[in-house]
């Protein structure tokens, strides 16, 4: 490499003698970056979706190649978030990508030492029949008194901020509707 040729390759000196004087745009980049293309552009799909993390809801563009996620981004047609996630948004692909991420539904049996994986319909029938008992146990018609309850004391919801506003919502109908009256979120915590 002569010294023209590094010279030519200096992004200052690309500023200086080219069509970009204040090295925001041409000047700036090198051949590597001319030559890159965003991970976007070869999605097979975009979904519009809603950040998980907390209640305010910031819009996402997913993009999807092959049927799995490649980006996350910010929505630009997002009303209140115009495009922009905080940090913890901007990493949200890795929910969905991470290494660490539960493919199975891992269960230890009362008095287990290890941990066994379960079938998803298996679990799910554990869950439903462990709640219709308990909010069986604790339901109360009445108070002592007479006056009419109907609640269940055998059951309360502690929600995280992963939620969205829309999960949240029905969690709290579906809470409700079961007779619970102790419902609520981390974020109040």
């Amino acid at each position: 490499m002569g010294v023209r040729t590094f010279i030519e390759g200096w992004p200052v000196y690309r500023q200086l003698t080219g069509d970009d004087p204040l090295g925001r745009g041409a000047a700036a980049q090198s051949k590597k970056s001319k030559s890159l293309t965003p991970r976007t552009a070869e999605a097979d799909s975009v979904a519009k979706s809603i950040c998980p993390y907390c209640a305010v809801g910031c819009g996402q563009r997913v993009y999807v190649k092959d049927g799995r996620v490649t980006q996350i981004e910010g929505d630009p047609d997002s009303p209140h978030s115009r495009g922009r996630l905080c940090p913890k948004g901007s990493a949200s692909e890795q929910l969905v990508n991470g290494p660490q991420r539960m493919t199975q539904v891992k269960y230890r049996a009362p008095y287990a030492t290890e941990w066994s994986d379960l079938d998803l319909e298996t679990a799910m029938e554990m869950i439903v029949d462990r709640t219709i008992e308990a909010r069986r146990r604790g339901w109360q018609d009445a108070d002592d008194q007479g006056n009419k309850l109907n609640r269940t004391m055998g059951i309360a919801s502690l929600g995280g901020a992963t939620l969205d506003n829309e999960e949240n919502y029905l969690i709290k109908k579906l809470f409700t509707a079961m007779g619970a009256i102790q419902v609520e979120n981390q974020a109040r915590i």
